[in-house]
């Protein structure tokens, strides 16, 4: 039986990728030396799959900072804006990535959002008028070749034509229909390509497909793909999702002239079903997504063989795959060194993956049960993982609906928290963390490594705390932060305080660009030990008389950004979590803390994709479990969230719903569009869209930020309107954070001004 995957993680086992781009962005390697490290990467990772029995490899998986724009750049559709720059072409991919300033021009970078229910972020292609869209095909066909000189059977892929068409953005007055024909012609020509240089199969991912579908949506995929796959001569076409079942274009795809179907049989709710109840084209290819792609527990043999054998009677053209890309996981835990067999031994990163794909292949062809590599993965699956607590559990088993609400109407606390607060007319705050410093860094590893006390490193980090108020004070920000110096990232340092989780070395997955996260791990149920953040924020009030946030992670984003447990629901476990950080709420308003952030960063993606299943599959508890952190507090206590790149438009009441105070929206890089949303439903809870994008190295002029304020006062109200960056600090420099919130305060003073 043939074996494949989606797609393979491309930052490197290390992070190479990561460092080697960075490197280039400074100036300190040439774009030969990145592109000598890139090719070293791709060929490790391709030879790695060959070594583990993959009998066809994806290539072009790679990038250097993301897929869509990959294809954005292979259709021509570079704006203009950044043409005008007279970059290289690798320099004005990356000016589309995260913007550019300098002797060239200065642009702002595309705008960024999550991908489908996942931590990845993606860039949205801009189709703008007089734009001539063209194949540009030299990148994929390079890795096409470079993969073939090492023996390896590869298999090209892209992003196909109706993801493309279905997630950019047409600039005013262009209608996105006018690009229909242009984006096929370019598919033709990239198959005709494929046909001549002799590819035998390449793969086209649809995600879009496993999203609500209208009829037009089933007619403009049916039209696209009926003329494309007229131009593929010998060349077979895998169709390939993920993310979910494709419950409303099944019989649609299936009668296409596509030579493979790829479908999920994890996250894919329907797929067993649509299968059994209409069967699977005789003449195509199915390859089964049956490896989680997107977690990092072994897979359960016995389950995952018994679904194997019922697809082999539906179809005799069978290839196991994953169930999406393995970007969303981390290398492999043989870099693992400081965690237990009895803890590792449940987990399968990427190369562990690969393997699993291979053993279930081999197991299939044989009486299995009595296979030592089943028998030791069933001995794995049925053995007890520990970290059971019966308390905890009873105590989420005894909440009831008082837990979740707040006494005190929203619109009267915010009258009352006006008055103690005093601010003035659009406070300026920031999202809470500050610029991670060398130095910062450097005490961070010095206690890790055991160089230094718990004493010495907090000496170190209040130090730092002491610096960022200060500098704050200076800038004259109303409402100041802590800089969050203490912690690494906003979900693992939680984990690492909270009983019922692991933590890896090296467990990197690529969050977008350059930028990594080390997911934790929820291992088993999960409390609070002691206090987390407590003394660093009673600190940081301590040396002003401004208003100090009290910075958290809310229980959806830690759920979120961790890998999940497998054995209970995400309900139990995000309530698990809101209890937890309830503690620390409740304790940091005893401790004189009166603004008290809870970041919900990770909120809408993990909206399922279906719309019918928001609710009940999701928003129910997600709402919940954020209201239960602080339906405890004072009416006085100011209650602040924050949300990520994303898009916000169509769960805006429920965002509403959570009843916090004030929230802060990354806005900046979709141009605010997340405005009329909010005048529409008449938002309740005051609201700071993001005025400058933190994800870009460029600064924003003073007269920037005064128009984006302008604009936002023409659907917010007055006293309902903060000023704020789009997210935290941490990423950036400090010479051009201190650059942006000057302008950023000065440009609040100028509207203030014109209020009066």
């Amino acid at each position: 039986m043939n074996t494949t995957i989606v797609g393979y993680p491309r930052i490197g086992k290390m992070r190479e990728l990561k460092f080697v781009i960075e490197k280039y962005w400074r100036g300190e390697v040439t774009e030969a030396e990145l592109k000598e490290t890139a090719k070293t990467l791709r060929s490790e990772k391709l030879k790695k799959q060959k070594q583990a029995g993959i009998t066809i490899s994806p290539v072009n998986d790679f990038s250097y900072y993301d897929g869509m724009l990959d294809l954005a750049v292979m259709l021509n559709a570079v704006p203009e804006r950044y043409r005008k720059l007279n970059l290289s072409p690798l320099d004005t991919y990356f000016a589309m990535a995260r913007g550019y300033q300098g002797e060239h021009g200065d642009v702002k970078a595309f705008a960024m959002k999550k991908w489908f229910n996942t931590n990845y972020h993606y860039m949205v292609p801009e189709l703008e008028n007089g734009m001539e869209l063209k194949l540009q095909a030299d990148k994929l066909f390079a890795e096409y070749e470079e993969a073939k000189a090492l023996g390896v059977c590869p298999r090209p892929v892209t992003i196909g034509a109706y993801t493309f068409l279905k997630l950019a953005v047409a600039e005013n007055g262009v209608a996105k229909e006018s690009y229909v024909e242009p984006v096929k012609k370019a598919f033709q020509e990239l198959l005709q390509e494929c046909e001549k240089r002799g590819v035998e199969w390449i793969q086209i991912d649809e995600p879009a497909l496993v999203l609500d579908m209208d009829s037009a949506d089933k007619k403009l995929f049916c039209d696209l793909y009926q003329d494309i796959l007229s131009a593929k001569g010998s060349v077979k076409v895998l169709l390939q999702t993920y993310f979910g079942d494709v419950r409303d274009c099944y019989q649609e795809i299936s009668k296409l002239a596509f030579d493979g179907l790829g479908l999920d049989f994890v996250e894919g709710k329907y797929t067993e079903k649509l299968i059994r109840e209409n069967g699977f084209p005789a003449d195509k290819y199915l390859y089964a997504g049956i490896v989680n792609g997107k977690n990092i527990w072994k897979c359960d043999y016995d389950k995952k063989l018994k679904l194997i054998e019922k697809l082999k009677k539906t179809n005799d053209k069978l290839v196991l795959t994953t169930s999406c890309s393995l970007l969303h996981v981390p290398y492999t835990t043989k870099s693992e060194k400081k965690l237990s067999q009895d803890i590792l031994k449940y987990f399968a990163y990427a190369e562990e993956k690969l393997e699993e794909i291979h053993e279930l292949a081999e197991l299939s062809e044989k009486d299995y049960t009595k296979e030592e590599a089943y028998q030791k993965n069933v001995s794995v699956i049925q053995s007890e993982r520990g970290m059971k607590d019966e308390e905890v559990c009873q105590k989420v088993a005894a909440l009831t609906e008082k837990d979740f609400v707040r006494n005190v109407p929203r619109v009267e606390r915010q009258k009352l928290q006006r008055e103690r607060m005093g601010l003035p007319l659009l406070p300026t705050t920031t999202i809470g963390s500050f610029p991670q410093t060398k130095e910062v860094k450097a005490n961070r590893s010095r206690f890790r490594k055991g160089e230094i006390t718990k004493e010495q490193y907090d000496e170190k980090v209040f130090a730092f705390i002491k610096e960022c108020v200060e500098e704050q004070e200076k800038l004259d920000i109303d409402v100041l932060v802590h800089g969050e110096y203490e912690r690494n990232d906003m979900v693992e340092f939680f984990g690492e305080n909270f009983g019922g989780y692991v933590f890896t070395e090296h467990a990197w997955v690529q969050s977008y660009g350059t930028r990594c996260v080390k997911p934790p791990v929820i291992f088993g149920d999960v409390k609070r030990i002691e206090p987390i953040t407590v003394k660093y924020s009673q600190y940081a009030a301590s040396l002003t008389n401004r208003p100090m946030k009290g910075m958290l992670t809310g229980p959806v984003t830690i759920l979120n950004w961790s890998f999940p447990r497998e054995d209970v629901s995400h309900k139990e476990m995000a309530f698990q979590i809101g209890l937890a950080i309830r503690q620390e709420v409740l304790d940091l308003e005893a401790a004189g803390i009166s603004v008290i952030q809870i970041d919900e960063a990770a909120l809408r993606e993990k909206l399922p994709l279906r719309k019918a299943e928001w609710h009940s599959d999701y928003l129910d508890w997600a709402l919940e479990a954020f209201r239960l952190c602080h339906s405890g507090v004072k009416p006085e206590t100011q209650i602040h969230t924050h949300m990520c790149y994303s898009e916000f438009d169509d769960i805006i009441k429920d965002i509403d719903a959570m009843d916090a105070d004030v929230i802060t929206f990354e806005a900046s890089r979709s141009k605010l569009e997340i405005l009329d949303a909010l005048k529409e439903v008449g938002f309740e809870t005051e609201s700071g869209p993001g005025v400058y994008d933190i994800h870009s190295p460029r600064v924003p002029s003073v007269e920037e930020i005064v128009g984006a304020i302008r604009k936002m006062l023409e659907k917010i109200p007055k006293e309902k309107l903060w000023v704020n960056p789009d997210c935290g600090l941490k990423t950036r420099g400090i010479p051009e954070t201190e650059a942006s919130l000057e302008n950023m305060v000065a440009a609040a003073k100028i509207v203030r001004e014109e209020l009066k």
